[in-house]
């Protein structure tokens, strides 16, 4: 009998360390600075939201709803994989855009999933266009307050075209966007690539797909992230590369493997500041 207590102890354990891994939201707050912010975007406030991968927080997705009205967002970027290719449902998904854009303007770029679900033009583009969610393909649009403006781009996912080399698309895509000089804010899935996105000298990058290395290894980070595999360096956090700023969110969802492990799931929160 003492045995079987244990047992159950321990198996009760398990499913409590698991639902908490899984479904407690955190914030995560950083500053991203430069002497190129305008004024009138000192203490902006840009919530992340990356890699839902279809996950679900509450009903009609009330806990993730929750997490970003606290953050109190000045603009909502979505960076990707919103949607899971394995196990498709794009309502679900929606229930967190409806929310969303209710809070603030709503900028999104597409991850590997959306295009790997072969829905991407026939349901999931019109489905956000439908709601007033700004898709960023290969293209970049004004965010002005008081007179001063900045420009927030965002780009494809390289899964778009595998005739070309990750990085050579990367930087068609980004000259495509037709950027010019003003601070520049780009959403773009992949982080691996910021020694390109640092090339062709973008101020700050928001970027997911890393998943935080899925299994976190007290004290020694990540186990693996797609596009860089085993024990990868980039998994949360701000990265630098030149005067480029690459901030990584550890995302929401799950991909492949169905389990986070010590990597709760994250809403990133950037207040700007000038130096």
């Amino acid at each position: 009998m003492k045995k079987l207590i244990a047992w159950i102890f321990v198996a009760l354990f398990l499913i409590g360390f698991a639902w908490v891994n899984n479904n407690w939201i955190v914030t995560t707050e950083y500053t991203v600075q430069s002497e190129k912010v305008p004024d009138a975007f000192v203490g902006k406030r840009i919530v992340q939201v990356s890699d839902l991968h279809n996950a679900e927080f509450g009903e009609n997705q009330q806990a993730l709803l929750d997490k970003v009205e606290e953050a109190n967002p000045d603009v909502i970027f979505i960076t990707g994989d919103l949607i899971d290719s394995d196990r498709y449902d794009l309502e679900r998904s929606m229930k967190a855009v409806d929310g969303l854009v209710e809070m603030s303007e709503v900028y999104y770029v597409i991850g590997n999933h959306e295009v790997s679900s072969n829905k991407l033009d026939d349901e999931i583009i019109p489905a956000l266009e439908e709601r007033g969610v700004q898709v960023l393909r290969n293209r970049s649009v004004i965010w002005e307050e008081n007179g001063e403006a900045i420009q927030i781009a965002g780009i494809d996912d390289p899964l778009m075209d595998v005739n070309l080399h990750e990085a050579e698309f990367t930087r068609n895509s980004i000259a495509q966007a037709g950027l010019t000089d003003a601070f520049t804010l780009m959403l773009a899935h992949r982080p691996e690539h910021l020694e390109t996105y640092a090339s062709e000298g973008i101020d700050v990058v928001f970027a997911g797909h890393a998943h935080g290395g899925q299994i976190r290894i007290p004290g020694l980070g990540g186990l693996i992230a797609p596009g860089q595999g085993w024990f990868p360096s980039m998994t949360e956090g701000i990265f630098e590369s030149s005067d480029t700023q690459l901030v990584l969110s550890r995302g929401l969802g799950n991909s492949g493997f169905p389990l986070r492990v010590f990597n709760l799931p994250e809403v990133v929160v950037v207040t700007l500041e000038n130096e």
